[in-house]
């Protein structure tokens, strides 16, 4: 599903180069569920933001299903992410005024889910993540690890083939973290492939393969 050949990020400040990832050769295959870890300014979110075609690699070439996206146009860029990728974020990223239904509707609208059948996915998804009785309620309305099922949920709108989530439960207490890596581990084995970034090595477990940066170099990849 993803290669990723000699990829290397340089950010530019006046005269300072800094190199957030160095030359970086990496494939996923379709199915697998992986944890990339690392210390804060490693690379990790960097190489997040490539894979999910937030940011372009400044050298390289990055495959996604055969295609190179790499040089792609913000236009073209915007509908890959809308059609193959689902994002799930530390911070949940909902609308605060909206309920849980029409957050999950709302990816759908760039999708080109009929408008009549969103309410009906949606609600299919909430079930999915056993907020069913929480339909109408707002993200003030619902604990973290609700709101990270709300998230999970809208993740799915467009029925993505691949999850990208950024510290999913970096926000969380450890029971609700627990919940939260079951549904992507059920998720992964109905054949998502979940990439995802985290700090924790109890919530790295949970993945089948981690793989570890430093200083913008992959410095292990290993089967859990």
């Amino acid at each position: 599903m993803i290669q990723l050949t000699n990829i290397s990020k340089i950010y530019t400040t006046g005269d300072v180069e800094t190199i957030a990832l160095e030359k970086i050769d990496l494939e996923i295959t379709d199915g697998e569920f992986v944890a990339i870890v690392g210390p804060s300014g490693s690379g990790k979110s960097t190489l997040m933001h490539i894979l999910g075609l937030l940011d372009k690699p400044t050298t390289g070439n990055y495959k996604l299903d055969s295609k190179e996206v790499s040089d792609l146009s913000e236009n073209e860029l915007a509908r890959v992410r809308n059609q193959k990728i689902g994002f799930v974020f530390q911070s949940f990223n909902l609308l605060a005024r909206t309920s849980a239904l029409k957050n999950v509707m709302l990816p759908m609208m760039y999708g080109g889910v009929p408008k009549i059948e969103r309410p009906m996915k949606a609600q299919k998804l909430l079930e999915m993540v056993d907020l069913g009785d929480r339909l109408e309620h707002t993200p003030a309305q619902l604990s973290g690890g609700q709101q990270q099922r709300v998230a999970i949920a809208r993740s799915l709108a467009n029925d993505p083939a691949m999850i990208l989530a950024d510290e999913p439960t970096g926000n969380l207490a450890t029971h609700q973290s627990e919940e939260i890596m079951q549904i992507f581990t059920k998720l992964n084995e109905e054949g998502k492939t979940i990439v995802m970034i985290t700090h924790e090595p109890t919530v790295a477990a949970f993945a089948h393969r981690v793989i570890t940066i430093k200083d913008g170099n992959i410095v292990s990849d290993q089967k859990n």
